[in-house]
């Protein structure tokens, strides 16, 4: 299994310029790409290929009075810039065949110097290494200064540098897993149990054994804080220095929250991998929650990344995760006798079942629901609960208005 390991960089003064180098050289390669296909769509003629704009491109480029400076960086960065296009093209047309899983993927679209995020990467060719003293040595930029918060488990194939709106600078690494190392890590799954998760916004989540995780709310206590930058950045003169500075200070702001988010869903997302054998979520439909009133609410919790922490772990340690349709009614449904009771507003926070009595409350009645829905309940001798199959009535088989004989009658309705 693939993963990326990022470090914190920082990099000198000569570096930075450097680097600002090879993110603008990167840059163009990558425009002119684009502009060479969406040129050939126009004409009606058929897209250049790889080796083509390489050649025209890099190549030639570097001969003519115009493109000259883009032999100032490494040939590997420009030639990962020209795969990147290819590969954004490729999604595209996957994504109109509807042979791309996922949300729709958009044509690729011109960088620009003021996008937010600027990124090259170093494959095996560019002669990249870690140096004895621990820094990063580039082609043509140097040894950066690395934070090392970690060991890597094995060799990188691939380094790439990454600024962020921030202007912090981060070196991610692709590095290959070893199953037996990540199996060794955790404990036996065999006599872990199982559980469900409700997810919500007055808790982050509630388990099945009764565990309630408070929300951290990261956006709404920093709100004030940004609140203040943004309205000195509104008063700022456009294109001056102080605006830049501004600038700065909105995008670590937000930085930070984000940061303090995914620290706080990865190590809930390891928790709950490493104490469970079995893991239970229901498929929120998180684009449309976050249309609603509780949008800001929403995206502060972030459970799109939370899930998606939650199954590539399951994978890497050899867990078992599973999705429930967003239509099952676990808020509706007692987790003790079966029945349905009904919708209730989302202020009914507790609930008393008509048929049995038993007293719910809202969110760990829906993780229950939800470990049952899985098929992860076990009972006293540990045996897996799963749903059996019923025989379908005679009423409900069949094709409804066609009278069939009796051995046809009979076979429906043993089945």
């Amino acid at each position: 299994m693939q993963l990326r390991y990022a470090f914190r960089l920082d990099p000198g003064p000569g570096q930075r310029v450097a680097l600002a180098r090879a993110f603008g050289c990167a840059r163009v390669v990558y425009n002119d790409a684009v502009a060479a296909r969406e040129r050939a769509r126009r004409e009606g003629a058929a897209f250049p290929s790889a080796g083509a704009l390489s050649k025209t491109l890099i190549t030639e480029a570097k001969q003519s009075p115009g493109r000259q400076w883009l032999s100032e960086v490494s040939a590997v960065i420009l030639q990962q810039a020209l795969r990147d296009v290819e590969r954004a093209y490729t999604n595209f047309f996957a994504s109109l065949k509807g042979a791309r899983p996922g949300a729709r993927v958009g044509a690729p679209r011109f960088k620009s110097k003021r996008d937010a995020r600027q990124a090259i990467r170093f494959t095996a060719n560019s002669r990249w290494k870690i140096t004895e003293a621990g820094r990063l040595l580039l082609p043509k930029i140097g040894e950066v200064k690395v934070r090392w918060s970690r060991t890597l488990p094995s060799v990188p194939s691939s380094v790439t540098v990454i600024r962020d709106a921030a202007g912090r600078y981060f070196a991610s690494f692709v590095i290959e897993t070893d199953p037996g190392a990540d199996l060794a890590r955790m404990p036996e799954a065999d006599n872990l149990p199982s559980v469900g998760i409700d997810l919500g916004l007055t808790h982050f989540a509630v388990l099945s054994d009764g565990r309630v995780i408070d929300s951290p709310r990261f956006l709404r206590r920093a709100e004030k804080k940004l609140k203040k930058a943004q309205r000195e950045l509104s008063r700022k003169q456009k294109r001056s220095k102080n605006r830049e500075k501004a600038r700065l200070k909105v995008a670590r702001a937000h930085a930070q929250v984000a940061d303090a988010r995914r620290e706080f869903h990865h190590q809930l997302s390891t928790q709950l991998i490493r104490e469970s054998q079995a893991v239970a979520v229901e498929d929120l439909a998180v684009k449309a929650l976050a249309r609603t009133r509780l949008g800001k609410s929403v995206h502060d919790a972030g459970w799109a990344q939370f899930l998606a922490m939650l199954e590539y772990k399951a994978q890497r340690y050899a867990r078992v995760f599973v999705k429930v349709g967003r239509f099952e009614l676990t808020s509706q449904m007692c987790s003790v006798c079966g029945v349905k009771d009904g919708p209730k507003p989302l202020h009914v926070r507790t609930w008393t079942c008509t048929h049995c009595g038993t007293v719910h409350d809202r969110d760990h009645n829906a993780a229950k629901n939800v470990k049952q829905a899985a098929g992860l309940a076990v009972t006293a001798c540990r045996a897996q609960v799963r749903p059996e199959l019923v025989p379908a009535q005679r009423e409900e088989a069949g094709s409804h208005g066609i009278h069939t004989g009796t051995r046809a009658a009979q076979r429906h309705s043993t089945r």
